[in-house]
Parts: C-alpha cells; structure tokens; sequence
C-alpha cells in the first residue's frame, strides 16, 4: 500500500464526509487543516498526521491511524483513525438552542431600535418554574424535575 492518501479520498473513506465531492468542497472552501496548514483535495497524508475538519459550529480532530483508499464500513473506521475531537467541541451538538419567537405582522419589516429594546424587555422578565409545566407536556418534551431552567 501507498505511504500517503490524498486528502479528500480518505476523509470520504472514514465516513467524515458522504461523498468525495463533499470532501474535496470542503477542501476547497478551507474547512480541512493538516497539521495547521489548510489542505487542498491533492494533500497527501500520512499515518501520525493531524487532521482537523471544521463542520458547521464544531471542529472535528482526527490523527491517521493507518491510510485507505477505499470507504470502509463505520465500525471499522477506529482502525484508520483516531478521533481526538475535545469534549468541549462534541457538546456543542448537545447545546440546548434557546428560541424565543415574537409574533410579527408580515410585511411588517424588521424591528425598529424601539421594538427590539421592547422584545429584549419582554425575554428578560420571562422566568418559569418546573412544576409550573403540566406533567404530560413535559413527558413529551422530555422535561425531568432534575433539568436547570
């Protein structure tokens, strides 16, 4: 077997990415750094190497265990490489994203600096207590008296 891969074929081969093209886009777009330095689709890596993958909001960090060229299944994919993403990044995903949604007219436009100051009044005095939430609304929203509102 070669001693380096190109860059694209082997993210798309541990399963970081769907297919190659999104690999090689991602490339392209500067969302994959080697060793620091960001990497075009024709990069070679080799084993010991760093590789980090910006996807959305996170940054994924994967150190090459041992090259491929051909995408193997996802239980084999810890044989190839070696997840080191910290745990400060992972729970990004499980984030809880706070929405609040004021009702506006359509065709109404975007706020005026008075509505905006008025809508951040009106969250900041929104406060509600666990036991206030009926039991079977808070079974199906998953809610437990042990979640910090």
């Amino acid at each position: 077997m070669a001693d380096s891969v190109r860059i694209d074929k082997y993210l798309w081969a541990i399963r970081v990415y769907k297919t190659r093209s999104e690999a090689t886009e991602a490339c392209n777009g500067n969302k994959i750094k080697v060793g620091g330095a960001p990497a075009k689709p024709s990069k070679m890596v080799k084993v010991g190497e760093i590789i980090e993958v910006r996807k959305g909001a996170i940054v994924l960090t994967y150190k090459v265990k041992a090259l491929l060229e051909k995408r193997v299944g996802a239980a084999l994919v810890p044989d190839y490489a070696i997840n080191q993403t910290p745990q400060s990044e992972l729970d990004k995903l499980r984030a809880p994203v706070e929405t609040f949604f004021v009702r506006r007219d359509r065709g109404a436009g975007r706020p005026t600096k008075k509505d905006r100051r008025d809508i951040d009044t009106m969250r900041e005095g929104i406060s509600f207590d666990i036991e206030d939430i009926p039991d079977d609304i808070a079974a199906h929203f998953g809610i437990s008296e042990d979640d910090d509102f």
